[in-house]
């Protein structure tokens, strides 16, 4: 389904992200609606899985001339209706205990096949790793990941460390980022060539041992 964009270029993004939700074999496109204005994407529609909600958004990445996208795609999981809250609490539990990554403090909590994650870790990988784990059972509709990170001391140079690995980092121009760390929040404000890149530069700022919170500002400008 092809909705009218404001201007050439949001024309422009719109086919591409057709065509690369076709190129995405995880994804039924057909399933997809794309919405592009001012260089921000609107996805909407019912997709049969919460890996292929997920898959959607990844796709996105891969667009270039993005700006933001909101990923309003509702799961319908159409091969698991028989699947129980309790039948997901039971395999979210045991994934989380058997991930090596994974730190014993994590709980899970299932309704109505959203998998809640909380608890607190040292590190924000640590947490992503909780949410990889659970996205891909059977059933899920949703996970929303509400582990914090442990407070901890944060040294004077904290905005400066963030920086110096910035600039070590080839995929990003640090030169149009700016730091500043404020307790134990890295705020990130600039801007970026890519969605692609502004990951990139937030997984740089949650890295720092001072950092438990991040406020990523950076605005995308693709051209």
């Amino acid at each position: 389904m092809i909705i009218a964009t404001r201007n050439r270029s949001d024309n422009k993004i719109h086919s591409l992200v057709l065509a690369e939700l076709e190129w995405t074999p995880e994804v039924d496109a057909a399933e997809v609606q794309v919405e592009v204005e001012a260089g921000v994407v609107t996805l909407s529609g019912e997709v049969g899985d919460y890996f292929e909600y997920l898959a959607a958004s990844r796709a996105m990445r891969r667009v270039h001339g993005i700006a933001a996208v909101f990923n309003r795609l509702t799961v319908i999981p159409r091969s698991a209706r028989w699947v129980t809250d309790a039948d997901i609490g039971r395999v979210a539990e045991r994934v989380l205990t058997w991930s090596a990554n994974i730190p014993g403090s994590v709980r899970s909590k299932v309704e109505a096949g959203c998998v809640t994650l909380t608890g607190q870790v040292d590190w924000d990988f640590q947490r992503e790793a909780a949410e990889r784990a659970v996205e891909n059972i059977r059933g899920v509709h949703t996970v929303r990941n509400e582990i914090t990170l442990i407070p901890r001391p944060v040294s004077e140079d904290a905005a400066e460390q963030i920086k110096s690995a910035l600039s070590r980092n080839p995929q990003l121009d640090a030169g149009h980022i700016r730091v500043s760390v404020l307790g134990n929040t890295a705020v990130l404000t600039g801007y970026v060539k890519s969605l692609v890149q502004k990951t990139q530069a937030g997984a740089v700022a949650w890295a720092s041992p001072d950092v438990t919170t991040l406020d990523n500002r950076l605005n995308v400008r693709p051209y």
